[in-house]
């Protein structure tokens, strides 16, 4: 006889106590293996797929996408053992479940109710199945077989113009995997309709980002009148809708429709991010000197390393190499204050956080014992964390732990900063972009590569003097890489 077990939401641990629903990857009535991704929720921390530790038929699902569920609320029920597939709901013949589910393997609903025991988010006790395909619904039309350059109210997204160059255009629908990595991508184009396999992605390798779906939808709501949704409900639980966009008049060419106010909720990452920046100001008396830097030799000597067989090394890996040393020079910074103990605790490792900024807001991945590893080391590292940080693919545990963080915001195009520290860190490094200025070099004025470094620290794990000693000892770095050669 079957037995319906409740599969909750785990421990996501790291303090964390809730998720929003993202995707759910199974609908009731699907037979799930043990360990296989269920659902796609979204923490503070991640975006991570929680596998459910038993076997055998979906029964129930509970928490529409976009909901937040707190640790412990039950996800969903799987019916398991014997008789499992009389728990299956009857489906229309013509519906998604009756025709994904004819060729099914026989005896799946007969699995064994052997779960994987308290399987935590994103883990699991054995390598998940591959997923079944699903088959589109029969009653909504493909991009090819609308057979519409344009998109009506009420449409299902066929013709829906994508963007290229800037221009408005409708792209042709593509074979295979649609691309697009960011889940509320998915979702913000699922909750207008809009198919994404007819939008040109104006990320690299044609992905889609999020300011192509809503350059589509404003484009689609001027043709066809149709209101936007955004990107999640309002906190009183509406989905709140801009007014329609009008037709542009007659002889205005290029003039702008200007939306209603747009509200966003702050939650998951951004809202993650903006406690503890505020808990940052109200909590740490910080200050920050800075100071400009002749970055020419360091830029040679990466160059040169480049030239030689190996891999590349990045100019952050290098970076994260002198920040290593200074912080054995100047331990004060690599700390943290227990505000209950009233002490100051200095750690005997490194553990380096660095700013990646992603479709999802601003997150920052640390490197675990960045001092025990050498240049080639860190720039492996820094790649495999900034790919997952762009995939969404990040663990709690790599987004936690931090004792200093690097803070290269010169990718943006900008030269200098005031850093907020990393709560609960002591400093943090920020970089500059390297632009070529006049610069006295040898007693002459030169072009060189100059950088502008700038450090905030918490005054109370260390004075001015420190500070400085470690900011002017980066710099030397940074002017003169032999200097690196004393600690290597």
């Amino acid at each position: 006889m079957a037995q319906v077990l409740e599969f909750k939401l785990p421990d996501l641990g790291e303090g964390l106590t809730e998720a929003e629903i993202v995707r759910w990857l199974v609908q009731v009535g699907d037979v799930v293996a043990v360990d296989q991704p269920v659902v796609e929720v979204e923490t503070a921390k991640a975006m991570v797929e929680v596998p459910c530790p038993y076997g055998g038929v979906v029964t129930a699902r509970f928490g529409e996408e976009g909901a937040e569920l707190p640790v412990g609320a039950p996800l969903l029920t799987v019916a398991v053992g014997e008789g499992a597939e009389g728990h299956r709901p009857a489906a229309d013949p013509g519906t998604d479940g009756g025709a994904a589910r004819a060729g099914e393997q026989p005896g799946a609903g007969e699995r064994r109710s052997e779960g994987s025991g308290n399987v935590l988010v994103g883990y699991g006790t054995s390598e998940a199945p591959a997923r079944r395909r699903r088959v589109r619904p029969q009653g909504r039309a493909s991009g090819a077989a609308a057979g519409s350059g344009t998109a009506g109210a009420g449409s299902s997204g066929a013709g829906v113009p994508g963007r290229a160059n800037g221009r408005v255009r409708v792209a042709e629908p593509v074979d295979g995997p649609v691309p697009v990595i960011s889940p509320l991508v998915r979702r913000l184009a699922r909750e207008n309709d809009l198919d994404l396999r007819e939008l040109t992605g104006s990320g690299p390798d044609g992905l889609i980002l999020r300011a192509d779906v809503e350059y589509a939808l404003r484009a689609a709501a001027a043709q066809g009148g149709r209101a936007v949704r955004e990107a999640g409900p309002h906190p009183d639980g509406t989905v709140r809708e801009q007014a329609p966009a009008t037709t542009e008049p007659a002889g205005v060419a290029g003039s702008a429709v200007l939306p209603g106010d747009v509200r966003i909720p702050l939650k998951g990452v951004r809202g993650a991010v903006a406690d503890k920046l505020a808990r940052s100001r109200r909590e740490i008396p910080d200050a920050t000197c800075w100071v400009d830097a002749d970055a020419t030799e360091l830029m040679r000597a990466r160059a040169a390393m480049n030239a030689a067989s190996g891999p590349k090394i990045s100019l952050v890996a290098l970076l994260a190499r002198i920040c290593t040393a200074a912080l054995a020079r100047f331990p004060e910074l690599n700390s943290t204050v227990d505000t209950e103990a009233r002490e100051i605790v200095r750690f005997d490792h490194v553990h380096l956080g660095f700013a990646a900024q992603t479709d999802r807001g601003l997150v920052v991945p640390v490197v675990r014992d960045a001092h025990a590893r050498d240049a080639e080391a860190l720039t492996s590292e820094f790649a495999r964390l900034t790919e997952s940080a762009r995939a969404g693919r990040l663990t709690p545990g790599e987004l936690t732990g931090g004792t200093f963080t690097l803070n290269n915001y010169g990718v943006f195009g900008v030269d200098g900063s005031t850093p907020i520290v990393n709560h609960p860190e002591a400093a943090m490094l920020g970089v500059g972009r390297i632009v070529p200025k006049p610069w006295v070099h040898e007693g002459e004025l030169a072009v060189r590569q100059v950088v502008q470094l700038s450090l905030t620290f918490d005054h109370r794990v260390c004075d001015g003097g420190t500070a400085g000693g470690f900011l002017r000892y980066v710099a030397d770095c940074v002017e003169q890489p032999a200097v690196l050669l004393r600690t290597l």
